[in-house]
């Protein structure tokens, strides 16, 4: 029978992330020109980032999408890099709100950004398969670093998150 080995496969994969350093993610950079000086930069947004995580208090998984915004110091990203960093982080046993602590720091030191924000949306298995059984719930974080900590620019990124629709697979066949 062949189930053992597929269940160690699995969590092999779920747990890829332990013991890596995502920071090495971001060791590719690319300068920014500032076209009005130093402190000008405005915010690189990637919105609807799917990951899957492990709970770490009951091996259940929970699924989400995260949204990050960081403000460029001189630095830049290829923007592959922001999806890549929360596989890593996810893919380790995991609780929502340091999975988006990590991802904030990992940014923030990387690039050393001058902000970042981090906004998670999971469902959990061990809240909608057991326990309370909420199907239809999900839990929201947030992280911020920096200048995307003030009240202000932290609401315009969560304005601009929910501003535009995302776009959908369907979107792409027509």
């Amino acid at each position: 029978m062949s189930t053992p080995r597929r269940v160690a496969e699995a969590y092999s994969e779920f747990f890829s992330g332990v013991g890596v350093d995502a920071s090495h993610l971001l060791t590719e950079t690319f300068p920014l020109e500032p076209e009005a000086g130093a402190g000008s930069q405005q915010p690189v947004l990637v919105r609807g980032i799917s990951f899957r995580s492990m709970c770490e208090h009951h091996l259940l998984p929970f699924l989400g999408t995260a949204h990050i915004a960081y403000v460029p110091s001189d630095r830049l990203v290829g923007l592959g890099r922001l999806p890549a960093i929360v596989d890593v982080i996810a893919s380790r046993p995991q609780l929502q709100e340091r999975l988006g602590e990590q991802i904030a720091q990992a940014i923030a030191d990387g690039l050393d950004a001058m902000g970042v924000l981090v906004v998670l949306e999971a469902s959990h298995g061990c809240v909608t398969m057991r326990g309370a059984r909420q199907t239809a719930s999900s839990t929201v974080t947030i992280a911020a670093r920096g200048s995307l900590a003030e009240p202000a620019a932290r609401a315009e990124i969560l304005t601009l998150i929910g501003a535009i629709p995302l776009p959908s697979a369907e979107a792409g066949t027509r």
